[in-house]
């Protein structure tokens, strides 16, 4: 039986490690800072670090629903808290399941 990504998510979280995915039909390496709820689904907001094997123009946050990465799977790349992550984003407040240290 298998529980899906969210062990995966949750292991990447406390470990900082990337996470390699496929979303919208694109390969990316993503450093997930936080899993969190809304509307009873779960999201993990992190940094695209790798689209298709290329780094993005610019880093930035980005909102993933998890339910639309696909072939999620932890990676040997360890990544450090990006200061675009706020914790205390009022988005988070009760939804928050797990999020990185800084």
């Amino acid at each position: 039986m298998s529980n899906g990504p969210v062990p995966t998510v949750f292991e990447a979280i406390v470990r900082k490690r990337c996470l390699r995915a496929t979303y919208n039909r694109t390969d990316i390496m993503l450093a997930p800072h936080i899993i969190y709820t809304r509307h009873d689904d779960l999201f993990v907001d992190g940094v695209v670090l790798e689209r298709d094997g290329k780094p993005p123009k610019e880093l930035k946050l980005g909102t993933f629903k998890l339910a639309g990465l696909n072939g999620v799977g932890l990676t040997e790349r360890n990544f450090d808290a990006n200061p675009l992550f706020a914790a205390n984003d009022p988005k988070y407040s009760d939804a928050a399941l797990m999020a990185v240290e800084a």
